[in-house]
């Protein structure tokens, strides 16, 4: 499935251009195709309340995390995104709550506390924070595959590069393969160590792409009418 990483305003054709620069062929299937022929798969990860926990309770985390590392005979990202709160949809269903009310003084009520809450969240600068795991598999071959609508739809009806697709899927389903089987190793380490992991499919992982190159735009406020 292809996808731009860039919205559509009046910049968009230029920076399409650093897109370029970003080494990401597509996304099917929940994986990353890299344009160096590597697969990235990427878990979404819960956080634990570590400073809550008892010091018996901390060391055994602590503990099994290292041996779940120590466990490892690949590399693996840990990465922490961190945003500002977007507060809009909530907003948003409030403001649905305003033009609902038929009393005056409860749309008076209710307008303070929307106007209560953004001035809260612009002025305490509220952050929310994502935790990811990055899973890689880069063949032991330098190979770069070709986009997997290729893969689907051979451009000629050939006999020869029907087959060539085929052999080409084929290798892709082999490196698929071997990454879902280091993405258990990798979510079984993690559940031991007592953090719950969910695999990012190919709708999350355009978003989580799309918020990293699109910042500006996802932090547009939402004004209220009266």
């Amino acid at each position: 499935m292809a996808f731009s990483l860039f919205g559509s305003s009046p910049l968009a054709a230029q920076a399409a251009r650093s897109q370029e620069f970003v080494p990401i062929k597509e996304i099917h299937d929940g994986i990353v195709v890299l344009d160096s022929g590597g697969l990235r798969g990427v878990f979404m990860c819960s956080s634990t309340n570590f400073a809550l926990k008892s010091h018996d309770e901390q060391m055994a985390i602590l503990s099994q995390f290292a041996r779940f590392l120590d466990s490892l005979d690949f590399s693996v990202q840990l990465f922490v995104q961190s945003r500002k709160l977007d507060i809009r949809p909530y907003l948003a269903t409030l403001e649905e709550r305003y033009y609902a009310q038929k009393e005056e003084l409860m749309k008076l009520q209710v307008r303070e506390y929307i106007n209560f809450i953004r001035s809260l969240t612009e002025n305490s600068n509220i952050m929310s924070k994502h935790f990811f795991t990055v899973v890689p598999y880069d063949p032991p071959i330098a190979t770069t595959l070709p986009g997997l609508g290729s893969l689907a739809k051979p451009s000629s009806s050939t006999t020869s590069q029907q087959a060539e697709a085929l052999e080409q899927r084929d290798t892709f389903e082999e490196f698929r393969l071997q990454l879902e089987q280091r993405m258990d190793v990798v979510a079984s380490g993690l559940a031991a160590a007592g953090i719950r992991v969910t695999q990012l499919g190919t709708e999350e992982l355009i978003e989580l792409f799309y918020q990293e190159f699109n910042v500006g735009e996802l932090e547009r406020p939402v004004q209220l009418t009266s």
